[in-house]
């Protein structure tokens, strides 16, 4: 008499892409993207934006360095003592890799060290001069 074999389970067919719809579901800015957003006029447009309600908190609490909203002032002061937020301090103080860092590896020039780049430590008081230049333009505007 011939082994029975198990057959497959039917119910699943087709579900093999779920894992890359998950991975890119939670995908963040790349390390370049937000060193380009840390210029003086595009971070001063992104800590100060107008209220949309489309994003959580209405746009007004955001974190530039990892690029996301909370709900409070409260949820973005505990993510900025988070590990994950220290690690994304981290990662942007070296130079964001380049399509000519790539050629370097690869044997076109020689070899150059990531620069350095100047991200501040202390959050709280790059949000609070922020807040308090947009506080004293208005009322400058007000007067």
């Amino acid at each position: 008499m011939p082994k029975k074999t198990r057959s497959k389970n039917k119910s699943h067919s087709g579900v093999d892409k779920k894992g890359k719809i998950l991975k890119t579901k939670r995908k963040t800015k790349d390390l370049d993207e937000i060193q380009a957003t840390m210029a003086a006029d595009t971070a001063r447009q992104l800590l100060n934006q107008p209220i949309d309600y489309d994003v959580p908190g209405a746009g007004q609490h955001f974190c530039l360095y990892c690029a996301r909203y909370f709900i409070d002032d409260h949820n973005l002061q505990h993510h900025l003592k988070s590990k994950v937020h220290k690690r994304r301090v981290k990662d942007l103080k070296t130079e964001a890799y380049t399509l000519e860092e790539a050629e370097r590896a690869a044997g076109k020039g020689q070899y150059r060290p990531p620069k350095p780049v100047h991200v501040p430590d202390d959050q709280n008081s790059l949000y609070q001069m922020e807040m308090d230049s947009a506080e004293k333009i208005v009322s400058s505007e007000n007067k």
